[in-house]
């Protein structure tokens, strides 16, 4: 046995501590965090001057979205937020939302689905900077503006001007909110991510409204956010005349044209909403803007001053409940990078992803250099930044045309151009992006029957019973906004009519007419129990008139109209005073004339029987005589139940064969459905409808349903949602990939020798290309999941894009490749384009 001197351990001790200690410190030191990055928690001074924000005296340009905390499950929150980081943004928008926080004056909710202080550090968490747009209106399609209903009756008040009921509620929540984002040290000066703040919302379109007491609400909002003392920016949207320090910016489609820029000379050019898409109303045909006009505009923005953008939205998400607007459906903005379910939607996902790279190669020219504008022929411009005296130079060339592809000489080169594009030259040589060419891969979206959830559907239903007299008597029919004040969606309408033998028609082919005018939103109507029929107006036309022939009896006639309500409206000057409802209600075709019986004296009752009873909850359910379900005319409630869904994909519910309604799973309200309202297409808006996986449990799901028009459950199915189709299409006049370079030391270089034109495809979530469902090198056309040939294809094709792809996560075919050119080759002297649609799945 070696004896070993106490000394000698001592000194082996010491010396091994100080090895850990300097291995650690090394470590730590190794990933420590840039104090100027969203993850850092170290406190950053955040200011602006005339070129952009400024965090710690460093400029830096923002690719921000919006992604809403209300609209998707919290449980969803961080897979969205990864999935916007990878798509190259670097701050994350969203509002608050003053009725989901305090639907009961004084009674603050900030939990569960509302916890946007959790929401705040998980964008934090993913290396993002955060825009709080606190508002408290923030209009957003969103239930009365985001403004909780009690508002509207306090006395004497008038939303949104120099008013003081309003102003003392409104600074009230807006502290109440700031000083929450203080506590949990979540504004950039503590350590946070909130980098900007926003008061009011969209202001100039309603000022003039108020006038004077317009210009100073103006002035008041300003200054009490100031007085918040936040530390950071605050901005106001779309208010040319935001009081100084505030900064106005943009909202629309095409800032860098439309934008008149600040209002100060040491402002930022900001953009607060650029739109994906546009949201849909029920009756509206498909919203659509494709992801080279985004890519058009943000490039656009940026080569004119612009240093942030914010996709307005990069997640829509749901509105769940009666949370949408008027008329507003329950999917939003689901064309957006990131869909409803929070899936991809490619290309504008990938597309978008590589406008950001392409434009950050350029941030030292951007940030160093002088701009100048060189006109190069008819609708062909350069603009141009550099730093005099150095290499530092960055160009954005614009072919304005919008019809014809045009060829641009720029510094002795030739550069072609297609139609309304902009191509991005980071060292005012080497085209690395081109806003009309997409290079990342597409995908086409699948709603799949779930196996698992449709075997076990028994319906059964409830009819709901009209009221016989359910008191609450007023001459005249009550507004349905007042009635109802926000609690349903519903609202019966009752009276009593005695008519003798005389005052009906003799012949039994004359029937008199109920004639009911309304402002709106609609009406389902019964006679003596019997349901007679639906009207409605629309989002543009709010105002219409019920008109149907009616058997009334001789002796006494009820008449009951159920009026409803399609959300509440978002926007507007005097939003309080508002109306909806029927105002007028008369009789045709008796034999004494027409009957007014407007001021006959009406009964009402605020929301149905099932909805007081909670007959969509396990334990609401029993209390209500069930029978086996069939059609049905009228309000009827349906029950079922279904076992969660097979796999991990996104759940939707396909309501055909319905009419009108809501859904709820588990008892909870996943939105309303609108089936029998057709866009001009002769479809439904929508069709699907998402439940989250949280609400589900493996199995024994219930859900219910009560549609109020004519509806047949019988076909209703669960589906699952997944864009397992993934596309390619490329030309050979395409530009290399923009992922193929990056910026070292100030100089471009490309990664690979090989930058020739290629199709990439990548399977979502770690699946594989199982089938290769169509491929042609020709002059094919088409979408993703609707690609047909054209004149000429090679007709190896297929066999050659299998060989590249199947069994594999990913793959790239080389349009260079012998194959495809060597063998049959379609065309000779065409210009071709290889088009490829495939399907992903998981390996069997």
């Amino acid at each position: 046995m070696v004896q070993v001197e106490p000394g000698l351990i001592l000194l082996i001790a010491f010396l091994s501590t100080l090895l850990i200690t300097s291995s650690i410190a090394q470590k730590e030191e190794e990933e420590e965090v840039d104090p100027n990055s969203p993850e850092s928690t170290t406190p950053k001074e955040v200011t602006y001057d005339s070129r952009s924000l400024l965090v710690n005296g460093k400029r830096m340009l923002f690719f921000s979205g919006s992604i809403h905390y209300p609209r998707s499950p919290p449980d969803t929150w961080p897979d969205l937020l990864r999935k916007a980081k990878m798509g190259g943004l670097n701050m994350v928008e969203t509002y608050v939302f003053w009725n989901v926080h305090e639907p009961v004056q004084g009674k603050y909710n900030f939990e569960g689905d509302y916890d946007l202080v959790k929401f705040i550090k998980l964008i934090q968490q993913h290396k993002m900077f955060a825009m709080l747009r606190v508002g408290p209106f923030i209009q957003g399609e969103w239930n009365h503006g985001g403004l909780p209903y009690w508002l509207r009756e306090v006395p004497n008040i008038i939303f949104r001007c120099d008013n003081e009921p309003f102003k003392m509620h409104m600074k009230k929540f807006v502290t109440l909110v700031i000083e929450k984002m203080k506590q949990a040290k979540l504004f950039a000066p503590q350590g946070g991510p909130i980098i900007v703040s926003q008061i009011e919302n969209e202001y100039n379109t309603i000022q003039l409204a108020f006038k004077e007491r317009g210009d100073s609400y103006v002035q008041w909002a300003a200054k009490m956010a100031l007085s918040l003392d936040t530390k950071v920016p605050w901005i106001m949207c779309k208010q040319k005349d935001a009081p100084d320090p505030i900064i106005n910016t943009c909202n629309g489609r095409h800032c860098g044209d439309t934008f008149t820029g600040p209002n100060g000379p040491n402002k930022p050019f900001l953009w607060t909403e650029n739109w994906t898409a546009q949201f849909r109303v029920f009756g509206d045909p498909p919203s659509q803007r494709s992801a080279e006009d985004l890519a058009f505009s943000i490039i656009r923005f940026c080569s004119k001053n612009g240093t942030l953008v914010n996709y307005y939205m990069y997640h829509g998400g749901t509105n769940f409940g009666r949370t949408s607007s008027s008329y507003t459906t329950t999917r939003y903005y689901d064309e957006a990078p990131l869909d409803e379910f929070g899936l991809i939607r490619q290309p504008k996902w990938g597309h978008l992803k590589d406008a950001h790279r392409a434009v950050n190669l350029c941030k030292r020219a951007l940030f160093s250099g002088s701009p100048f504008v060189q006109k190069l022929g008819p609708d062909q411009e350069a603009r141009v930044w550099e730093q005099p005296g150095t290499s530092l130079c960055s160009a954005f060339l614009t072919n304005n045309n919008t019809k014809k592809p045009q060829a641009l000489r720029f510094r002795g080169q030739d550069y072609q151009l297609p139609p309304r594009s902009i191509s991005i030259l980071p060292d005012c040589k080497t085209e690395v992006f081109n806003s009309q060419m997409i290079t990342t891969h597409h995908n086409s979206r699948n709603f799949v029957r779930s196996v698992a959830a449709n075997k076990n559907f028994n319906w059964e239903m409830y009819r709901e019973v009209v009221p016989d007299d359910p008191g609450n008597k007023l001459n005249e029919p009550r507004e349905l906004y007042e009635l109802t004040k926000d609690t349903s969606d519903y609202a019966w309408y009752i009276t009593k009519l005695d008519l003798g033998r005389r005052d009906l028609p003799m012949k039994n082919e004359i029937l008199p007419v109920l004639r009911v005018a309304s402002l709106g939103h609609g009406l389902h109507c019964y006679v003596n129990g019997k349901y007679i029929g639906t009207a409605h107006g629309s989002k543009v036309e709010k105002s219409f008139v019920f008109q149907k022939p009616v058997e009334f009896q001789a002796g006494s006639n009820q008449i009951a109209l159920l009026g409803f309500l399609v959300g509440l409206p978002d926007s507007g000057a005097y939003m309080e005073k508002r109306y909806a409802g029927p105002r007028s209600i008369t009789i045709l075709g008796l034999n004494t004339g027409t009957l007014d019986i407007t001021l006959n004296t009406w009964s009402h009752q605020v929301g149905l029987d099932g909805e007081k009873n909670q007959i969509y909850t396990q334990n609401g359910f029993p209390k209500v005589q069930w029978v086996k379900g069939g059609p049905s005319e009228g309000v009827t409630w349906y029950k079922g139940y279904f076992d969660a869904p097979e796999g991990d994909n996104p759940v939707a519910v396909k309501m055909t064969g319905m009419g009108k309604g809501m859904v709820y799973i588990n008892g909870r309200n996943i939105g309303r459905y609108w089936m029998s309202y057709l866009s001009p297409l002769k479809r439904p808006t929508q069709s699907e409808y998402h439940i989250p996986r949280s609400y589900l449990q493996p199995t024994m799901n219930l859900i219910v349903i009560v549609e109020d028009e004519k509806g047949d459950p019988k076909d209703i199915e669960i589906v699952l949602v997944d864009r397992d189709t993934i596309c390619g299409f490329i030309t050979e006049k395409h530009l290399p990939s923009v992922r193929l370079f990056e910026g070292k030391g100030g100089k471009l270089v490309a990664l690979e020798k090989d930058l020739k034109p290629r199709v990439e495809l990548t399977c979502p979530s770690q699946k594989q290309i199982v089938a290769v469902e169509f491929a042609s090198f020709g002059d094919p056309f088409g979408a993703c999941g609707h690609y047909v040939e054209g004149n000429c294809t090679s007709p190896v094709a297929k066999q050659v894009v299998e060989k590249f792809c199947l069994g594999k996560p990913s793959c790239n075919i080389p349009l260079d490749t012998p194959d495809l050119h060597n063998k049959n080759e379609a065309c000779p002297e065409m210009k071709k384009t290889l088009a490829i649609q495939a399907k992903c799945a998981f390996k069997a």
